[in-house]
């Protein structure tokens, strides 16, 4: 192919994807209910392997390298996808989100970014019980962050 012809095709394909970045979160859910449904599905699978990787770094069972590296990458996997599922449509419902986590969206975005540096660093320190047990505190750390602000417990 010569490059007359690949210049195009990139411009395109980049326009295309930023196009499908543009269109809002909430174009995805037919209804509020199904953005709540799926963040919290996404946090539900998170906690379940942040649990187990603890379990392990805490000595409550055997530490296994290739099961913490399975659950270190479903963390990983899971801690960038809930936040798509906070829609404006949301900010009223009784889910245990503080209303004002809607109204600080650019201080979510770095607890977020911060949630996923830990969370990438979480499966590379999976191989070890040493790195395992200082990384499951930082990620545990950056996950407290933001239930600490915008989680409400009560509800």
């Amino acid at each position: 192919m010569t490059r007359k012809r690949i210049v195009p095709s990139l411009l395109a394909a980049s326009f295309a994807t930023v196009l499908a970045w543009a269109t809002p979160a909430s174009a995805q859910f037919a209804k509020p209910e199904d953005a709540i449904k799926y963040r919290q599905s996404a946090f539900a699978l998170m906690g379940a392997h942040m649990g187990r990787l603890a379990a392990m770094a805490q000595g409550k069972v055997p530490y296994d390298a290739q099961a913490a590296q399975h659950s270190a990458q479903i963390v990983d996997t899971m801690a960038k996808l809930p936040w798509e599922g906070f829609v404006p449509a949301t900010k009223s419902a009784k889910t245990g989100t503080r209303p004002a986590l809607y109204d600080n969206m650019d201080e979510v975005r770095q607890l977020v970014e911060r949630l996923n540096r830990e969370t990438g660093q979480l499966v590379e320190a999976a191989g070890g019980l040493d790195t395992l047990r200082t990384q499951v505190g930082a990620t545990g750390k950056a996950c407290k962050a933001c239930h600490d602000k915008y989680r409400d417990r009560d509800l």
